[in-house]
């Protein structure tokens, strides 16, 4: 079973490869049908590999990545602004102006969130958990998104990235001093 990051790097890849489909419908004035099904299942994955990350990377990089703090925070800034991206284009007719307004403001959201995670969180969390551990959860990521084709019967609401963060340190360790409700290490350095 590949690792956590490797999946997650392949999943980047096919959310790159579907984006540039749609380019190619785009350019050539597709028939909203055409569009509908690239982006149906598109849409799908954003949202669940979004809610599998969540669930399941980052609350280990918190726990095993060096300095994690920013990175979780941004990337769960960035999960709400694709899920608001996809979210605007559901709302839409297929192919009208607005709908492509959701689609390339979750696709810009991704495309920075890929770049920033390949580069930070990825690369923090393969120096600093065990191949067991990325193993592991690669299994779990797998699961999850084989488990879970959309997001029916999940929560995919707009997270608070604060919130969020405190959440894990809470589960990771409750006697943590830096989780005080006032925000992300609002204690450090006192």
């Amino acid at each position: 079973m590949p690792d956590i990051t490797t999946l997650i790097l392949d999943d980047h890849a096919w959310f790159r490869r579907q984006f540039a489909a749609l380019d190619e419908l785009q350019a050539r004035d597709s028939d909203p049908r055409e569009l509908a099904r690239l982006w149906e299942p598109l849409a799908a994955r954003l949202d669940v590999h979004a809610l599998a990350e969540e669930k399941i990377f980052y609350p280990q990089l918190l726990a095993h990545g060096e300095d994690p703090e920013d990175e979780t925070l941004d990337a769960i800034g960035d999960h709400n602004e694709i899920r608001d991206g996809v979210a605007q284009a559901e709302r839409s007719p297929v192919g009208s102006g607005q709908w492509w307004e959701g689609v390339w403001a979750a696709r810009r959201a991704n495309d920075e969130h890929m770049g920033e995670e390949e580069n930070e969180g990825l690369a923090n969390f393969r120096l600093n958990a065990t191949t067991g551990l990325r193993e592991s959860l690669g299994r779990q990521f797998a699961e999850f998104l084989d488990a879970h084709p959309t997001t029916a019967g999940l929560d995919n609401s707009d997270k608070d990235p604060e919130a969020y963060v405190d959440e894990v340190r809470a589960e990771i360790d409750p006697s943590d001093p830096t989780r005080d409700g006032l925000g992300i290490g609002s204690l450090k350095g006192k």
